[in-house]
């Protein structure tokens, strides 16, 4: 962003914005020396007088600005981190992000250089550099353990970011040019390279440090395949076999094969089959509920009170809507008449996420088979398990052979199946930045599609609020599952007058809970779904305290005993939050709520609505014409009033704006299953002008 004009936005958060960039815009002109507020506020179209305002004094304007550009090369690193899958992807992800094109210019170049140069006279610098560049590090190691052993990975860690940083000095000594960002990263890359072919692979049992145990061993395995790990202990439960090309096809093959017998079947004769896979799914519920706790370290009085059963409840409900599809008869007079018809697509897909997998497997696959389709299946890669057993148990249930299948693997797997001329439909549950590529992958074929994406929802306690029943919504929307689920309630909205008493009950039955072996049925919260995820989870805990947020409860990764071979942590609470908070906006997807506060009704709507987001909200209120008429402002698709996160089959799920396209459960899913044939019968001679 060096050496471009600030921009102009309204608002508070917009004029901080204005005199952060005039301030870069500054620094990069004429240096720290020579950087006045005068200058600063000239640059950005304000009063200098607002610097005191929103900052303090220039120092505080100055480290608001080295936090801005810190924050921007952090959130590139985690965009670039979710999409890697391997650690050596990882490795060239946070290189890609550091050396940048659109941040690896002179300009920029060479505002860190003025800051980098104050460090050492600056505690407020010093301290955000510090963080900055402790979380380069942490990210290199972490993957590098997986790759290397332990002292090795700190080693090439250390060299690596130094390394980064140099090329950044250089950067401030010639022209800018994005050429040299893709110089810049294959001299990197190239040193990375050579560090890790000159050391010994990390052996079977090496961890990120003593004592801890807490990295995945990094286990050598054959090609086409991968490992599923069990997040809690860090042991391999499988490896996997990667559906390519040939599988693929295969398996659509065999779908329309299977289809196309299914299809002919009266939609009763479907719902039989569907509701004994029903009836199978809840006799085996024990073994499901483990086998789900082990890939995804959910605890098992979880899995075996919703997840299995809640599969089970959906294949019911779409059994028994099978025998009913059917369109409409339309009078057209008495020379015509008109229907329509419920047709299946033929061949469709769906794409899990890995937080749900075997809900979400039924969630797609019920309803797709009770209007006649084929489904193919994609687990997430992280926990694949259990749809292999859904699977098995549709067989034996008496679905016929392909009709659903499941193929295992990457992104690769997933886009083979978005761009197969052959698939109808697709159904996706997973990250924005996913549904986007499935959607364009889509357009090109003119695929239907229903995704099914992140949300950064609100739940909003009133001053009337039955505060036990408020604490319960907000510990159900935020520490349920270790807090990954899509639609949780993370911006929690207090009204003024019952904070401080919402909050001392919030934080002393949060201290309450348990957190421990998945596998103990006494555990309330069990391990997140992988060292990744629960590093990139910590890395916003920093943040937030980063930006001001108040630590409440927790924070901390936990590492006593056993636990600490685990992605186990805290749940936490941050209070004194503002709604331009990385931890107020970004989805984190992990046991992290924050609170902030508000005055009226009219403000929080505004504020609760304010987010790229759509996919939840919740009200809490004695008051029930203020709770339907909050709920009709919020721009959600899936409300609750006086709860939190209950999803009846019976109801739709799914989002507004970037939380979704479509909806499932309910009617509305044989909506997106089916599609509609217009008929007109003429019942007369034709009355034709030629």
């Amino acid at each position: 962003m060096g050496g471009v004009s600030p921009r102009r936005v309204e608002g508070e958060e917009g004029r901080r914005l204005q005199l952060i960039e005039g301030t870069i815009a500054s620094l990069a002109d004429v240096g720290f020396a020579a950087c006045t507020l005068h200058d600063i506020a000239r640059r950005a179209g304000v009063s200098p007088g607002l610097v005191a305002h929103y900052f303090g004094d220039k120092e505080g304007l100055l480290e608001a600005t080295l936090r801005h550009l810190a924050g921007r090369l952090s959130r590139l690193a985690a965009q670039k981190l979710a999409a890697a899958r391997t650690p050596r992807a990882r490795l060239q992800a946070i290189i890609d992000a550091c050396l940048a094109s659109e941040e690896f210019d002179r300009p920029t170049a060479s505002v860190w250089l003025a800051f980098w140069g104050q460090v050492l006279y600056s505690a407020r610098f010093r301290r955000v550099q510090t963080v900055y560049q402790g979380r380069m590090q942490s990210n290199l190691r972490h993957a590098l353990k997986q790759l290397v052993s332990a002292g090795d990975a700190h080693a090439i860690a250390v060299t690596t970011a130094a390394l980064i940083d140099g090329l950044w000095l250089q950067k401030t000594l010639s022209a800018s040019a994005q050429a040299e960002s893709a110089s810049a990263r294959a001299i990197v890359s190239a040193f990375v390279d050579g560090q890790l072919a000159a050391v010994k692979p990390a052996s079977p049992g090496a961890g990120t440090g003593a004592g801890t145990g807490a990295g995945r061993p990094a286990r050598p395995r054959p090609a086409g395949r991968f490992a599923t790990i069990n997040p809690a202990t860090g042991e391999t439960l499988a490896e996997v076999e990667i559906a390519g090309a040939a599988e693929i096809d295969a398996a659509v093959t065999r779908a329309q094969a299977a289809q196309r017998h299914w299809a002919s079947r009266s939609g009763a004769e479907r719902g039989r089959v569907l509701r004994r896979v029903a009836d199978l799914l809840r006799q085996r519920n024990d073994a499901l509920a483990r086998l789900e706790t082990l890939d995804t370290g959910k605890p098992i009085q979880e899995t075996a009170a919703v997840d299995i059963l809640s599969g089970a409840d959906c294949f019911e409900y779409f059994a028994g809507a099978a025998a009913g599809l059917s369109g409409e008869q339309v009078d057209l007079g008495p020379g015509a008449f008109g229907y329509t018809r419920r047709e299946p697509f033929g061949v469709v897909a769906g794409i899990g996420a890995w937080n749900y997998p075997l809900q979400i497997a039924c969630w797609k696959a019920a309803p797709a088979l009770a209007c006649g389709n084929a489904m193919i299946f994609k687990p997430a890669e992280l926990t694949p398990l259990s749809a292999v057993k859904l699977a098995e148990i549709m067989v034996e249930a008496g679905v016929p052979d392909g009709l659903f299948s499941v193929v295992q693997g990457f992104a690769e797997t997933g886009q083979l199946l978005t761009r197969h001329p052959d698939i109808a439909k697709l159904s996706l549950t997973g990250e924005v930045a996913t549904g986007k590529h499935v959607l364009a992958d889509a357009g090109s074929g003119l695929k239907r599609v229903t995704l099914e994406l992140g949300g950064k929802s609100p739940l909003i306690v009133f001053d009337d609020a039955d505060l036990d029943d408020a604490v319960s919504g907000a510990l159900i929307g935020n520490f349920y599952s270790a807090g990954e689920i899509c639609s949780n309630g993370t911006r929690v909205f207090v009204h003024h007058r019952v904070r401080e008493p919402f909050l001392a009950k919030l934080v002393e039955r949060t201290r309450r809970l348990v957190v421990g072996d998945p596998l103990d049925p006494r555990t309330q919260v069990g391990s997140l779904i992988s060292e990744d995820h629960l590093q990139k989870v910590l890395g916003y805990i920093e943040r937030g305290r980063a930006e001001g947020a108040r630590l409440l409860a927790g924070g901390h990764r936990i590492t006593d005993g056993a636990l600490g071979r685990g992605a186990f942590m805290e749940p936490t609470i941050f209070d004194g939050c503002t709604d331009q908070m990385t931890i107020v906006r970004e989805e984190i997807f992990g046991p992290v709520m924050s609170v902030l506060g508000f005055e009226d009704e009219d403000e929080v709507v505004a504020r609760a609505n304010d987010t790229r987001f759509g996919l939840a909200a919740g009200v809490f209120t004695r008051d029930l014409a203020r709770a339907h008429r909050t709920i009709a402002r919020l721009e959600a698709g899936t409300c609750w009033i006086n709860h939190y996160n209950v999803t009846p089959v019976e109801l739709p799920f799914g989002g507004y704006k970037q939380s979704g396209l479509g909806r499932e459960n309910s009617r509305a899913a044989i909506e997106a299953y089916s599609q509609m044939k217009s008929v007109y019968v003429n019942l007369g001679p034709i009355d034709a002008p030629y």
